[in-house]
């Protein structure tokens, strides 16, 4: 039974909080990855941030509906939500914009597991992490080429 140690790619390309907006851009276009893992100083895995989190900055602003009654101000829709967002979208750095609930599996993990949270939580990759270290990344193509070359 192969494990993710067996097919995650081991040479990762990291950004850290401090990453700005533009280098990460960079980092997409220059790389074409989908992903990349969040570290910290000591090379733990913190999050991971997705072209989707650099793309959310162009999206438009859906401005929370309220309702003011005598002086006071009521969200209809969570408050904590829209100031999440507002974040994203005005965010410079990696740390304004990644997402630090993250999936992600040890090296010994059976390929079966990494291919069920692949599918269930609908991701393209998934950081390998032994210990708090981030050793590797499993992506989807990691796994098709397991039926080629078994």
């Amino acid at each position: 039974m192969l494990t993710a140690a067996d097919v995650m790619t081991k040479d990762v390309i990291t950004v850290k909080t401090g990453t700005t907006v533009r280098e990460l851009a960079e980092l997409f276009t220059a790389n074409r990855m989908s992903s990349f893992p969040v570290v910290d100083d000591n090379g733990e895995l913190i999050g991971i941030v997705t072209e989707t989190d650099l793309i959310e900055q162009d999206k438009s602003l859906h401005i929370p509906t309220v309702i003011s009654l005598f002086d006071w101000v009521i969200y209809l829709e969570s408050e904590k939500k829209f100031e999440k967002e507002l974040k994203k979208m005005t965010g410079q750095t990696v740390g304004d914009i990644y997402t630090e609930d993250v999936e992600s599996v040890k090296s010994t993990s059976l390929l079966s597991e990494v291919a069920d949270i692949m599918s269930s939580k609908k991701i393209h990759a998934v950081p390998v992490v032994d210990d708090k270290k981030l050793v590797g990344v499993i992506s989807r193509i990691d796994l098709i080429r397991t039926m080629i070359n078994p």
